[in-house]
């Protein structure tokens, strides 16, 4: 017990020092810092569509998903995403079923496959805003509900309307108007 109070009172001694030290001097000091990055680097995780990988790839699959390139994925997990697809929507019931976009199960899972996050380099940045599609994405984007009415919500966003929306409409805080723009924490 007394050992615990020499300990609390020696963090509280260093702690008092580390904020007294400080000064309002607005003068900055570049610090560089060297960082090793040395080494064997293994991939562990694919998320360039947020949920795309969970849903559409199996659980015996997600190792091999996760560490494949993206330019393979498409050949090699295209099938199994149509079959999850073709399975989970009603919207793809039919033969020759298209979702909104006008593309049919085997060309919506084949992009759907290669797990990338395309970028407009000089159009409109975002994921889907009524006109430009996956031509990258904003921070205020609803990433989930256009998923979902892309996979449950038909040719015309009116199918399966309880499973094309998670109903969640916006951030809970407002985002920042300049940089690093992300709402701060609670």
């Amino acid at each position: 017990m007394k050992l615990n109070k020499i300990i609390y009172a020696t963090l509280i001694v260093f702690t008092s020092f580390a904020f007294t030290s400080c000064s309002d001097d607005d003068t900055s000091t570049n610090i560089v810092i060297e960082k090793e990055f040395s080494g064997t680097y293994a991939q562990q995780d694919q998320m360039g569509r947020p949920a795309v990988n969970t849903v559409f790839v199996s659980a015996a699959s997600k190792d091999a998903f996760n560490v494949s390139t993206p330019s393979q994925q498409g050949a090699m997990f295209q099938a199994m995403f149509q079959a999850n697809l073709e399975g989970l929507s009603p919207a793809y019931g039919n033969p020759g079923d298209k979702n909104a976009l006008g593309l049919d199960a085997a060309t919506f899972t084949g992009l759907l496959a290669t797990d990338v996050l395309n970028v407009s380099l000089d159009g409109t940045t975002t994921f889907y805003d009524g006109t430009n599609v996956l031509t990258g994405r904003a921070l205020s984007d609803d990433v989930i509900t256009v998923e979902l009415l892309l996979i449950f919500g038909g040719e015309d966003f009116t199918e399966n309307s309880n499973l094309s929306d998670d109903h969640v409409d916006s951030n809970d805080k407002a985002f920042l108007t300049s940089f690093p723009y992300l709402a701060s924490p609670w």
